[in-house]
């Protein structure tokens, strides 16, 4: 098996898209925005999100904390007051009892999220440490197929015309691999018409359809909020925590502009099932790998998954840093 050679061509793919879009999104032309994988409803998980931001709110949201919320912290940091005020009369009545929400005012105060007191008759009372910034400006899903051929768009064509109809994103793609060959109209017939079509290469990415825009429900504003916190939190390089990059045939490739996980053992590109504990090749790292450094680093492992968590930090820094350079450079 050469060692281009997937067990898994999607989750490649998939890494591959991520950090195209990470760094050349919109097709249209250059938008700020933060990318992850994985994430959707309890009805619907997409391959790949992508949060348009406005840069300034998400400076803000990133100087208000560099973890995510969850929908517990997202209701009490989002509607803390200026000043002081019962918890009751400052968050919307929410559709289970109140007694869950105290905790999670604990929790952000001990976060440093908001400040909290006792106040008269002894109710909890709180208040905001910096207002919760408007941030998200669209949310775009990406379904990605690298061999798009016609049985595969009738397979997503159900998908695909559910995230029409639900209209939880503002966007919807199919994501497939560029192979210069012209793409069928019959193949196009088999998908929505609403949704947009990009063929990715390695270098360069062709948009072979243009989406529609759709019409998210007002009802659904915190859900699509609660959406883009995760994707906050979690970017898309977090597979090496369902993976075993601390057995000492892991190793990172790059492929195109991505870093690809890669199996010395199997000469492969894996994926996160391949990888995993029940693995017959496995080998941990030598216990001489992890003593490198002072007083100790931590082995190869370790080593990519800080790597990796610095490239999330450093692209979600990018995200605002841009366009201060680009004020600067103005003024």
């Amino acid at each position: 098996m050469s060692d281009t050679a997937d067990r898994d061509p999607e989750f490649a793919f998939e890494l591959r898209v991520c950090r195209w879009a990470e760094r050349a999104w919109h097709p249209d032309g250059p938008r700020p925005a933060i990318v992850a994988r994985q994430l959707g409803t309890r009805n619907r998980r997409w391959d790949t999100v992508v949060v348009e931001v406005d840069p300034d709110a998400f400076a803000a949201r990133y100087a208000l904390s560099t973890d995510g919320f969850d929908s517990d912290l997202l209701r009490v940091v989002r509607h803390a007051p200026a000043d002081w005020q019962w918890y009751r009369d400052a968050i919307p009545e929410p559709d289970f009892p109140w007694r869950h929400v105290v905790p999670a005012v604990h929790r952000a105060a001990g976060l440093d999220l908001v400040e909290k007191r006792r106040g008269s008759r002894n109710r909890v009372e709180y208040k905001q440490t910096a207002p919760y910034p408007d941030w998200v400006e669209r949310i775009v899903a990406i379904e990605n197929k690298p061999n798009l051929d016609a049985s595969a768009a009738r397979a997503l064509a159900d998908q695909l015309e559910h995230d029409v109809s639900r209209a939880l994103a503002d966007e919807v793609w199919v994501a497939t691999e560029a192979t210069g060959d012209r793409v069928q109209p019959a193949l196009l017939e088999d998908l929505p018409v609403e949704v947009g079509i990009l063929s990715v290469g390695d270098e360069s990415t062709e948009v072979l359809w243009h989406p529609s825009k759709l019409t998210p429900d007002d009802a659904d504003a915190r859900r699509r909020l609660v959406l883009a916190e995760r994707a906050y939190d979690r970017g898309w390089r977090t597979y090496l925590d369902t993976m075993r990059p601390d057995c000492r045939h892991f190793e990172l490739r790059r492929r195109g502009m991505a870093l690809v996980p890669r199996c010395g053992a199997k000469d492969c590109y894996q994926s996160q099932r391949e990888c995993a504990h029940s693995c017959s090749s496995f080998e941990p790292e030598p216990p001489a790998w992890r003593t490198r450094g002072w007083p100790i680093e931590g082995g190869p492992g370790k080593g990519l998954r800080r790597i990796l968590e610095s490239r999330r930090e450093r692209a979600r820094k990018r995200v605002f840093e841009d366009i201060e350079r680009d004020d600067g450079h103005e003024m």
